[in-house]
């Protein structure tokens, strides 16, 4: 069993500032501004996905407009979803006018277009020759298998961006144990990036799929496939029991050599429920 095993639990003193530091990860659909303007506290940081269905434009441009609310924000931007250096730089160049200082860099679901990069580290590459202001530059990790690319590789891409990135994102996985055991090899193969560890928000199960089909998130629809067992005994009549699921990887959260930088927590837009449930800490 990895350190910090889902069966573990550690005081609320641990938990709770985790759910007060927490990130939001938003979809950039329309009225999910007036969403985070009446639900969330400005202090909250807002991290916003890219998606080939909603284009880049979408995501940059709910970025600074939450930039100049006075939030920290860090946009997604998608490598295949960005035609090459030339747009890479006029991306950087609009954020940093706007006072972003942080950026999330997926490889991306879109097909590339000509002249396109077709990874995360082809970007990063470019990105860290770039006079730019991001302090902060996330990847994407993988607690169960990619879809698409090996396993192997996935470890290695992650340690090739060590020079590149400061710090990764764990996709939503549900299963505790799997996460524990996940971080814990992947710290044994070398990858050193402090981790931003993925966990639901209060989303239930059937809005998490409507809205990964009518957005085109394929993702989204990933984490529940294959997983029934699981996700039922985290739900309860309202929605996920987001708080049960931390509490089992608890033992995780508060283990110093897992390097658990924060929660970054996958709202599907539930702003509100979402919010109430990171003040309370109560399903």
């Amino acid at each position: 069993m990895a350190p910090g095993s889902g069966q573990d639990q550690t005081p609320a003193a641990t938990v709770q500032p985790l759910l007060r530091t927490a990130r939001l990860e938003v979809i950039p659909t329309r009225g999910i501004l007036d969403e985070l303007r009446a639900h969330s506290p400005v202090h909250r940081t807002v991290t916003i996905t890219a998606s080939e269905s909603l284009g880049l434009e979408a995501t940059l441009s709910l970025a600074c407009t939450l930039r100049a609310d006075g939030r920290t924000v860090i946009p997604h931007v998608a490598a295949r979803m960005v035609a090459g250096r030339a747009h890479l730089e006029e991306i950087v160049d609009r954020l940093a006018a706007a006072g972003v200082d942080a950026l999330f860099v997926p490889g991306g679901d879109a097909t590339p277009g000509p002249g396109a990069y077709t990874s995360s580290l082809e970007l990063l590459e470019d990105l860290a020759q770039l006079d730019h202001p991001f302090t902060t530059v996330g990847v994407a990790a993988y607690p169960e298998p990619h879809p698409t690319i090996p396993e192997a590789v996935v470890t290695r891409a992650l340690t090739a961006k060590h020079a590149v990135a400061t710090e990764m994102v764990s996709n939503l996985c549900f299963d505790p144990d799997t996460v524990c055991d996940w971080v814990s090899r992947i710290r044994r193969e070398g990858v050193t990036l402090p981790l931003r560890l993925g966990v639901p928000g209060r989303v239930d199960a059937a809005r998490l799929a409507r809205v990964g089909a009518r957005i085109g998130v394929s993702q989204s629809l990933r984490f529940v496939r294959g997983k029934a067992g699981t996700v039922a005994r985290l739900l309860t009549p309202g929605g996920f029991a987001a708080q049960r699921l931390v509490d089992r990887m608890s033992g995780l959260l508060a283990d110093p050599a897992a390097d658990i930088a924060g929660l970054h927590v996958y709202t599907f837009n539930e702003i509100e429920r979402t919010e109430a449930w990171l003040a309370s800490g109560e399903d």
